[in-house]
């Protein structure tokens, strides 16, 4: 069998490793524990955690055994990597609600049963009843705070002003990788590249105290290929949680991916063999549009199931020039009366003033005719609303 980690570095997943040879030798010979952890600041993981999802489900079918951390007791400090503020701060009820989200999507890409299963354990259980002093002789004792404030994590936030209750952070998740590896034999964590100094604390700390080996590991961030960070629209996260982000908003996101980063995000949110992704991917013409709509196909079928993800490329397809039949539907409430109430309702203008500008500038149509009067009455019975040339709804009477 291929070693995992010829896997990952030929899909572009590897950033930095420790005693990288190592590390190769003993994922090639036995069932190694790994951790990754998931700070619970939301109640639905998004796109920035998928790739997460998926490095664990490649080093599951590669024979070795993921732990997923949930941050309930850091998610008290907060994470300052990447940061110019200070995290809002979450109540213990707030984070317990999160954590069993997070479980139950975590289901569908993750086994819980059977060989190797996965395990999730909460960093709240051993890191809230802490004895401060007794925390500081055992493990602070080990950190240099010179060499802690040369970290990237911290960098940003020192600029603005670094609370101490944030430079307990690297501490506390070093602290974690010790303790799961006296629990579990955990050996390697695994996390964004943002996440070095914090991952090789954890290791440092495990070899110093437990004098046995441990291993860092960090993968390249979802960016695109001008170096910004994906999983963002103008409404916010794109969520995993269909509630927060319909399957069809989720289909429509990666398939407008941009033409340069469809072959990444084929090779490191999908296991659609690197062979295929090439042939897809082969062409930078209107060729690359068959690429974009797998790529939204598959990405949606793993996290919504194959009958949503039809669902949504039949809607895709009906609003982008396809069958009016598949086009999406939205039902009008009874107090909307106008173009402009109409645009607004069905999300396709924020207010009504922006509503007025689209149909000034001569973006809106109704039915196939172009809107020239904010105020003018919606049409009896059900209409097609068009947005632009690409974007139309089926609207129906409430």
């Amino acid at each position: 069998m291929q070693n995992v980690m010829d896997t990952l570095r030929a899909r572009g997943f590897l950033k930095q490793t420790v005693y990288e040879e190592e590390l190769y030798e003993l994922l090639g010979k036995e069932s190694v524990p790994f951790y990754i952890g998931f700070d619970p600041t939301a109640d639905s993981l998004h796109v920035g955690h998928f790739m997460q999802l998926v490095i664990m489900k490649y080093m599951q079918d590669a024979g070795h055994k993921p732990i997923v951390l949930i941050g309930g007791g850091t998610a008290m400090v907060g994470d300052p990597s990447g940061r110019t503020d200070m995290r809002a701060m979450m109540s213990k009820e707030t984070i317990a609600h999160h954590v069993e989200c997070f479980k139950k999507q975590m289901g569908r890409f993750i086994r819980f049963e059977g060989e190797n299963a996965a395990i999730v354990v909460n960093n709240a259980d051993w890191l809230l009843d802490l004895n401060y002093v007794d925390f500081l002789r055992d493990i602070g004792v080990h950190f240099s705070v010179n060499k802690m404030l040369t970290a990237e994590c911290f960098k940003t936030r020192m600029e603005r002003g670094l609370s101490f209750l944030e430079f307990n952070y690297m501490l506390m998740q070093a602290y974690d990788f010790l303790v799961l590896h006296r629990r579990y034999g955990c050996s390697l964590e695994l996390g964004g590249d943002d996440q070095w100094s914090n991952i090789l604390a954890g290791a440092d700390l495990i070899r110093r105290k437990e004098h046995k080996p441990a291993y860092a590991m960090t993968t390249a961030l979802l960016t695109t290929s001008e170096g910004k960070k994906m999983g963002k629209t103008q409404k916010g996260a794109v969520w995993l949680d269909e509630n927060k982000t319909s399957p069809y908003e989720f289909y429509q996101y990666w398939r407008n991916t941009a033409d340069a980063d469809v072959e990444n995000c084929f090779r490191l949110l999908t296991f659609v063999p690197l062979e295929e992704i090439e042939t897809l991917c082969a062409h930078r013409d209107e060729r690359i549009n068959a690429a974009k709509e797998k790529l939204a196909f598959e990405l949606t079928k793993m996290v919504h199931g194959e009958e949503k993800a039809k669902k949504a490329q039949e809607e895709a397809r009906g609003a982008f020039g396809g069958d009016e039949g598949t086009m999406p539907e939205v039902c009008l409430s009874e107090e909307v009366l106008t173009v402009t109430q109409a645009l607004v309702f069905c999300k396709l203008a924020k207010s009504n003033g922006e509503a007025r500008r689209l149909i000034e500038q001569g973006g809106v149509s109704i039915n196939g005719e172009k809107a020239t009067d904010s105020n003018a009455p919606l049409p009896a019975g059900d209409f097609t609303l068009f947005k632009g040339k690409k974007v139309r709804l089926h609207v129906v009477r409430a």
